[in-house]
């Protein structure tokens, strides 16, 4: 036994020394990812004053940065930590949808996947954030806008991109279905991807809309954060949060789903196996933006790796971490170096705490 330490204790730091070793020796594994990609916008300032005509603050801008979102962002996560993202997605021949292109491009991530189509509208969401002059803490989030084209996308431009990635599931490590609900992963689609992936025995990922949930029947893991999980409790009726996921599993078909409780940690519940639990470490969180995000690239890392449910909470709960303490200024990437800074910072903490 480790000084000062439990069994218990003993057991994750283990598990957590393994995690980091496996992150410094991890393989190329293809992934493939498929579904909505964005640009986001943050436009940052201080809202001091009221419009003098309605009640509304009036933001005066100090920074804005731009960045790609949705799938785009789940890819270049994955690349960061080492993993290869294959990204199948469609954007618009206008210059939000040419910018998120070069800008995975500049960064290596693979672009062949994604169509552009003419006469589209690229998806651009573009949030305000003020805080007031003089305070060193409390931006809050004033106003969203997004950009959205309303018009469905093309029969043939959706059979096109299913049938690229089809050909692709062979061979993949697994397949990550990010559905924003804005057309790339209809019904049909997501049913046939599902399919083709489990006759190749390729694990599912899904991050589902919750309104889009029944383009999730059969897959291997479900990624919710907690309030998501309370909303299906209440829709449901269940009980409790766990009462809710059992539910859920049974009923989708779904061996695990993964819940976001940001301070409180990571919980997975499995349709075969106990509910795991791992707790955050963090004192404070400043932000959650890119947390489900993170999920998923920490489950495909697990999968990659071959890790146990509680290894791949462990890894996830750490990928939480590194976005929940992420500065405002950073661009939200889960990048391999803080990974593996993160866990071996974890497994530090239960040494000193036991002493």
């Amino acid at each position: 036994m480790k000084m000062g330490m439990s069994d218990d204790d003993v057991k994750v730091h283990d598990a957590l020394k393994k995690l980091e070793s496996g992150l410094k020796n991890i393989k190329p594994s293809k992934v493939l990812l498929v579904g909505d990609i964005m640009m986001d916008c943050y436009i940052h300032g201080f809202a001091n004053n009221l419009n003098s005509r309605a009640p509304v603050p009036v933001l005066k801008e100090t920074s804005r940065d731009v960045d790609v979102g949705a799938a785009a962002h789940v890819a270049r996560g994955l690349d960061s930590l080492g993993l290869k993202s294959h990204l199948y997605g469609i954007v618009g021949d206008d210059d939000s949808g040419l910018s998120i292109l070069d800008m995975l491009e500049q960064e290596g991530v693979e672009t062949s996947g994604i169509a552009v189509l003419e006469d589209r509208t690229t998806t651009v969401k573009t949030r305000l954030l003020g805080a007031r002059e003089g305070l060193i803490k409390g931006e809050q989030l004033l106003l969203r806008w997004d950009i959205e084209d309303d018009e469905p996308i093309s029969n043939d431009a959706l059979e096109n991109l299913i049938e690229r990635t089809i050909e692709n599931i062979p061979n993949s490590s697994s397949l990550i279905l990010s559905d924003y609900g804005l057309g790339v992963l209809n019904d049909q689609g997501a049913e046939r991807l599902i399919s083709e992936a489990k006759k190749h025995n390729v694990p599912i990922i899904a991050d589902p809309k919750l309104t889009g949930l029944h383009r999730t029947q059969g897959v291997d893991w479900v990624l919710f954060q907690s309030k998501g999980l309370e909303l299906m409790r209440r829709r449901i009726g269940a009980a409790t949060g766990a009462d809710a996921a059992a539910s859920l599993l049974e009923s989708n078909d779904w061996k695990h789903l993964l819940i976001l409780e940001g301070q409180d940690g990571v919980t997975i519940h499995s349709k075969d196996a106990e509910t795991v639990h791992v707790q955050c470490m963090l004192e404070e969180i400043r932000q959650m933006i890119g947390l489900i995000d993170a999920a998923a690239v920490a489950v495909a890392t697990a999968i990659s790796l071959d890790l146990s449910v509680e290894e791949t909470a462990q890894l996830a709960n750490a990928a939480s971490e590194c976005i929940l303490v992420a500065d405002r200024t950073d661009r939200f990437v889960l990048r391999l170096d803080d990974m593996i800074d993160r866990i071996g910072e974890i497994a530090w903490s239960l040494q000193v705490s036991k002493r």
